[in-house]
């Protein structure tokens, strides 16, 4: 059946058929014509940031407008490196997934300028110091000002501080036009992409967020209907939270979409053996190792748990 193991490897496979995917432009460019002249997000919390602590701070204020709650301190543990005084990205994504958030990376001003008019903070990071002397800092972008050319931005100890664009612009592509949303997980990016999303929601899911990873890859098939990718990660999401029948009808949509798919079988036999259809599961089972690829023995496996389980009664 679908072991811990087997469901781990799929998850690694599932991520290296994403990762061709391109990353978004980091080229800096202007807002469009059509954008709104002046966006402010009203409902994204303020936490003044002590001296190091701008990563928990800014964490908090994204975390806060997703609707978790949770101060500076209460993350310091979890994203703060002391011997780095300061604080990593992946620690701010691993954290972010932790408390049941999609974290999804994005670059460049397009995109930033997209998520602040679909009401999205931004975590980003700058340098505020030189190329030889960087002083690194989290700041969450709140809003901007089209006319005047200015970023407003949750920074220090300042709430809505205005930056002219051109310096935002300046100390953000030092960071490489770092960018970090924090969603709820039925709430897609304004330009979002399919397979950093379902990468982002993988990552959600190697942290045992089961019920937070079926509502993100629920989101994704219903934006991307033929989607593999995420109707075989709504299965694994499905399967892990205890839902057979829900997993066997995402793996039999999986098997649809891509027929050449040995773990898609695998998968679809693991949920039919558990759910007493011994026939069903093990054609699927022998259609896994009939397509082969590197966890053919783990397909074989499946077939012998399948065989060895005992058969159902015999209706009354």
């Amino acid at each position: 059946m679908l072991t811990a193991k087997t469901a781990g490897m799929l998850l690694v496979v599932l991520l290296l058929a994403l990762s061709g995917c391109a990353m978004p432009s980091r080229t800096a460019q202007p807002w469009p014509e059509n954008a709104p002249d002046r966006v402010l997000l009203a409902d994204v919390p303020f936490f003044p940031q002590e001296e190091y602590q701008c990563g928990p701070a800014a964490l908090a204020m994204a975390l806060g407008w997703s609707g978790i709650q949770a101060g500076p301190a209460d993350l310091a543990g979890e994203v703060y490196t002391p011997s780095r005084q300061g604080s990593l990205q992946s620690s701010l994504i691993a954290a972010a997934r932790r408390h049941g958030r999609v974290a999804y990376p994005i670059a460049g001003l397009d995109h930033l300028h997209a998520e602040l008019s679909a009401n999205h903070p931004v975590i980003v990071l700058v340098n505020r110091g030189l190329s030889w002397f960087p002083k690194w800092h989290y700041a969450v972008a709140v809003g901007y000002d089209g006319p005047a050319e200015e970023i407003i931005l949750h920074s220090g100890k300042v709430q809505n501080d205005r930056l002219s664009l051109r310096v935002f612009n300046n100390i953000w592509a030092r960071g490489e036009y770092w960018g970090l949303l924090v969603l709820p997980p039925g709430e897609l990016p304004a330009i979002a992409e399919e397979n950093a999303w379902i990468q982002a929601v993988a990552g959600l899911e190697r942290t045992g967020q089961r019920e937070a990873s079926v509502t993100a890859y629920e989101t994704a098939r219903t934006k991307w209907p033929a989607s593999f990718g995420a109707w075989l990660g709504l299965g694994n999401a499905r399967y892990a939270s205890g839902d057979m029948n829900g997993a066997a009808v995402a793996f039999e949509r999986a098997t649809r979409l891509f027929p050449e798919s040995g773990p898609a079988f695998n998968n679809l036999a693991a949920a039919l053996g558990k759910l007493g259809k011994r026939d069903e599961a093990l054609t699927a089972a022998r259609k896994a190792v009939e397509l082969g690829g590197p966890l053919q023995e783990e397909f074989r496996q499946t077939i012998n748990e399948i065989e060895a389980s005992p058969c159902p009664s015999s209706p009354q």
